[in-house]
């Protein structure tokens, strides 16, 4: 066999083992005030979002007082499934918790106290999920303020919340460490979300304080999941208020969305270094009304099976 002939063999195995292994992302997110429940908008190419189902809920909320379902977190267990983690209310002590094999039907809704143990602790917000695979441990992860802590950074306005990162551990989403501290940036803080670069952990968040207003993302980083995380980068995001970001890599860049939520559109930017970024805001396009979420892939026949499902 000659090598000319040999080359195009391997270009085509290649190019025809990259179409079948070529994702879809998915989006999970909520609209209004999270209380219709679960939303997922789909992409091929990163950038250019359409809503599922016609924009309709896939899983409407039961869990808490006030059975809402904001900042839908979903990742795909090492177990196969999907888990997915949400903000159940304005002011719980819990989060919400269910599973799903195809993102059509969804396990009993759970609450999982994990503030339980703090009495005065006023919500528990923006939950996320991230596992690592040198631990086998999956970590949940949330805003909460605990008033009386952190007095350096309180103030009266934004109702006086000030938040820091907390976190659980599991290995089977039935018992839980105890909660502890994830990250104290020395700043009102909330919406984190971690993600892995080669060796290190990233963890992208938003700064919460109001006086002066930053309302920016920032980010950190550390060596273990758990950290100790490293001191805060200046903003990376631009002259507006953004919250709620999730991360998508493509090759060799990343792209992070976050809600402009005051604009009432979303915007995103993206990076090659994570050190430095370029604003693509202009460049994406998400269903109406879309508030925070999370970002996940699932395969081309997963996607076929699921649209199937909703048609």
């Amino acid at each position: 066999m000659n090598k000319t002939l040999l080359s195009l063999i391997l270009l085509f195995l290649a190019v025809s083992v990259y179409g079948q292994k070529k994702s879809v992302y998915l989006f999970s997110y909520f609209k209004n005030n999270g209380q219709d429940g679960l939303h997922l908008a789909y992409s091929e190419d990163g950038y250019n979002w359409k809503a599922l189902k016609g924009d309709s809920s896939f899983l409407r909320p039961t869990v808490s007082k006030d059975k809402l379902m904001r900042d839908p977190c979903i990742i795909r267990g090492k177990d196969g499934l999907f888990h997915m983690v949400w903000t159940v209310s304005w002011n719980d002590r819990g989060i919400g918790y269910a599973t799903s094999k195809d993102l059509i039907n969804w396990s009993e809704q759970r609450f999982i106290p994990v503030m339980a143990h703090e009495p005065t602790a006023r919500n528990t917000w923006a939950p996320e999920i991230t596992y690592d695979k040198k631990s086998k441990e999956y970590m949940i992860y949330w805003a909460t303020t605990i008033p009386g802590k952190f007095p350096e950074t309180q103030i009266a306005a934004d109702a006086a919340y000030n938040h820091r990162m907390y976190y659980v551990t599991t290995k089977d989403f039935k018992t839980f460490s105890d909660t502890k501290l994830l990250y104290d940036p020395g700043f009102n803080s909330i919406d984190a979300t971690i993600f892995k670069d080669g060796k290190r952990w990233v963890m992208i968040l938003k700064d919460e304080t109001r006086e002066p207003a930053q309302k920016n993302l920032k980010i950190a980083f550390a060596d273990k999941l758990t950290g100790p995380y490293s001191k805060a980068s200046a903003p990376i995001t631009g002259k507006y208020w953004a919250e709620g970001p999730t991360v998508l890599k493509m090759g060799n860049e990343w792209l992070v969305y976050f809600d402009k939520y005051t604009e009432h559109k979303y915007g995103a930017i993206k990076s090659s270094d994570l050190e430095n970024w370029a604003e693509v805001s202009d460049e994406i396009s998400l269903p109406k009304g879309i508030r925070h979420g999370s970002i996940f892939e699932v395969s081309q026949k997963e996607f076929k099976k699921l649209q199937e499902q909703i048609n």
